[in-house]
Parts: structure tokens; sequence; C-alpha cells
């Protein structure tokens, strides 16, 4: 019996900020993982400038591949695709990285898959893993997405439930910038927490009444920013520890809670979290309390693998490849790409 041959996928990922490329083996084995952060860049303009972004992914997307390719060991020559996150995203951002991927599939005659941004963070669990298989339920929090997912099957979803308004990383930045700390807001509210007291203020948690799993962010946002402002007019002091400890505590709670109503709804076993916002170090110890008192297998990523790269991209791109999912060079980039859409 012959062997089976290794296949090996280029990823390559720019739908907002990080300009990343890797090379994946089998879908389990990551080879290289080339990040280009710009969040230097944008902390100048407190979020990330679209037009920005695009240029600087410009500049970085040959030098980041070849990274990839060198860390790797291999060449261009010697993969079987190349996948490429193609939506959700920035339109100008997503484009980059789009047509760098067509270049090299018509100049080097190798299959295309596109990717949608979402199954690629959903996939970053897969990464170390091995014993994880669909299905289970996924939690997708990140700047622009949160998703309560069904994982049926590879390239199989289900959405149960999604964010009417805001997404909880949009929250943390917005209330991180309310509170004078600066973008990215995630990673900052989470280290302030720390000092704070997540019980000294009651903040709202929205329910959406006919949609159970749906969140909705924007009415705790403005609750934070009256509370701060009610402080300054009464001239109180405002702590600022407490006030992110208790703004980050009603996220957790509402994320979690969710979790917990699908994972009792659909009997699930295993649950696991993805995209930047599950790198918060409350939500993971809230997420796997909850998960081991009713006895279900907690997985999460890495923080390198959470937040924006192309390894997760190249995991999804090789399910979609095995599965027979081939885009042409007409292939665009979709900035409202729904889960589950083509």
């Amino acid at each position: 019996m012959e062997e089976k041959k290794d296949v090996l996928i280029l990823g390559i990922e720019s739908s907002c900020d990080e300009t990343a490329a890797s090379v994946v083996k089998n879908g389990r084995t990551v080879l290289s993982n080339v990040i280009s952060s710009q969040i230097e860049l944008h902390k100048l303009y407190g979020g990330v400038v679209p037009e920005i972004a695009s240029r600087k992914h410009i500049e970085k997307i040959n030098q980041v591949i070849t990274e990839a390719l060198e860390e790797a060991n291999v060449t261009l020559d010697d993969l079987d695709a190349i996948a490429v996150t193609y939506g959700p995203g920035l339109v100008g951002a997503l484009l980059v990285g789009v047509a760098e991927a067509k270049a090299i599939s018509y100049a080097k005659n190798l299959p295309l898959v596109g990717v949608h941004h979402i199954e690629g963070h959903i996939s970053a669990n897969y990464i170390e893993h091995p014993d994880l298989e669909p299905p289970f339920a996924c939690l997708v929090v990140s700047g622009g997405h949160t998703h309560l997912v069904v994982v049926k099957d590879y390239g199989k979803y289900e959405i149960l439930g999604r964010t009417r308004d805001d997404a909880a990383g949009e929250a943390f930045d917005k209330v991180a910038r309310a509170i004078g700390l600066g973008y990215p807001g995630g990673p900052k509210i989470d280290k302030l927490a720390k000092e704070g007291n997540p019980l000294a203020i009651s903040f709202p948690k929205a329910k959406v009444a006919d949609a159970p799993y749906d969140f909705s962010f924007s009415g705790l946002k403005s609750a934070v920013l009256n509370y701060l402002n009610g402080c300054k007019m009464k001239n109180q002091p405002i702590v600022e520890a407490d006030v992110a400890a208790s703004f980050q505590k009603a996220v957790v709670d509402v994320l979690v809670e969710h979790s917990m109503w699908a994972i009792d709804e659909y009997g699930f076993d295993k649950f696991a979290i993805a995209g930047g916002v599950a790198s918060n170090s409350a939500l993971r110890m809230a997420m796997e309390e909850a998960c081991r008192k009713k006895d279900i297998k907690f997985y999460h990523p890495s923080p390198i693998f959470c937040t924006d790269n192309a390894a997760m991209i190249g995991v999804a791109g090789y399910y979609e490849y095995l599965a027979g999912t081939r885009s042409g060079l007409d292939l665009n980039a979709v900035p409202n790409l729904k889960l589950g859409e083509r």
C-alpha cells in the first residue's frame, strides 16, 4: 500500500490589520506562522484605519509569504493549494490577500480555496487539540464578531446566536477608549480589571426577547458611558479598575450564560472558544469553570492562534480543500460574508 502524501496548504490572512501567512501540513501541523501586526500604527488613531491597513498589507504581504515558506522549509512548488480569507473584513484589506492568492494560484497552477474568516477562527482549535473533531459548539468572540455556532462537521455550521449590534471586542475597545486606556481595548481592560472589583458596579446584561442565544452589547456600552458621565457631573471619583472589572464581568457573564444554555439544549460534550476575545483571561476562567461543572471538555487556542493569523486559515482551507471546495480566479473580497455562505 502506498503511503499517503502529505497535503501542504499555504494560508493567507489580511482581513483587518494583520498581514499573515502560514504553511500547514495535513490540516493539523503548523510548519510556519508569520504575522506582521499593524497595532502600533493604528494606536495613533485609536482604532484601525482601513486605508492605512490596506496600504500596509501591500507593503508586507510578499515578505510575509516568503518568510512563511522559508520557515517551513518548502517552496511554492511543494504546495497542494492556496487558502485565503475572502471575507468578512475590511474590503481593501481583504483584496490584498485575495489578489496575492490568485496570482500565486495562477502562476503555479495551484488550486485556490477561499476561506471564511470565522471558519478560520473556529478551526484554530484544531491546531493544538488533535482529539477535537466535530460535532461541538463554539463561541467566536472577536473585535468584529460574536457568534455562537454549532460545528456539525468540518465546513458545516449552524449559527445559534449572534450579536444584534456591537461585537464583544468592539464594546471592549469603546469602553477602553472612554476610560482613557486607548487601543487595543481588549488586553488593556483585561489587565486593568485584575486590579478592580467586578462587583463594584452593576451593569445591565441585555437579553434579546425573541432570540435567546443572540447577544447585544451596545446597551452595556451606553450604561458604562452614562456611569462615567454621571460621576463627572457629580464630581465623584471614578475608579477605572472597578469600571473595567464590572464591565468585563457583564460581558463574560452573558457569553458564558448563552453558551451553557446551548450546551444544555443540544447536549454537547465538547465546547470551544475562538477569536481575539477568546484570549481574555476572565472569559477563559469563567468558561473553564462552567464547563467543569457540567463535565464538558473545554477547548481554547493559545493566544497567538486567537488573534488573526494565517495558520487557522490554512487549517480551515485544508478541510475545505478535502471537501472539494475550489475558488475560481473570479474570487472576490466579500466584506460582510455570512458564515455558511459561499
